[in-house]
């Protein structure tokens, strides 16, 4: 959906990718193509460091490696990405699925209340990274 700005000049946006740091990025890149069937490739960065990019569906996550001095205090970080979400065709089969590939649920399947027919759940990813899975039931249309 463009966004109108100041005269209506249109500025158009559409998603490119989600750059994620990690303290091991191999791994990480390893978690998401298991648990989500993500196609891994490997390249190196301008820093001369190696990038993991893991194509899951038509999202793109970037992986880096994070520097000493990057690396989590431990303390509980409330700014930047909370989480991504991922949308499923049917949240209770793809959850049954990644709970056989291993994923660790914080939030269990449920129905939201945010909108009609919204289910969501909630998986921890390597270092903390909350990933959503959504699904939504067609919405009745009156014929």
């Amino acid at each position: 959906m463009p966004f109108i700005h100041g005269e209506g000049t249109v500025i158009g946006y559409s998603f490119d990718h989600i750059h994620l740091k990690s303290r091991d990025p191999e791994v990480t890149a390893r978690y998401y193509r298991d648990l989500f069937d993500g196609v891994i490739h490997e390249s190196v960065q301008l820093n001369g460091r190696r990038r993991f990019d893991v194509k899951i569906g038509s999202l793109n996550l970037y992986i880096a490696q994070a520097s000493p001095e990057e690396h989590d205090t431990g303390e509980v970080r409330s700014l930047g990405i909370h989480h991504f979400a991922l949308r499923v065709d049917d949240l209770t089969q793809a959850s049954e699925e990644l709970r056989r590939r291993g994923a660790r649920f914080v939030e269990e399947p449920r129905t939201s209340r945010l909108r009609a027919g919204l289910r969501v759940a909630f998986v921890e990813g390597p270092e903390g990274v909350l990933i959503e899975l959504l699904s939504t039931a067609p919405i009745a249309t009156e014929v």
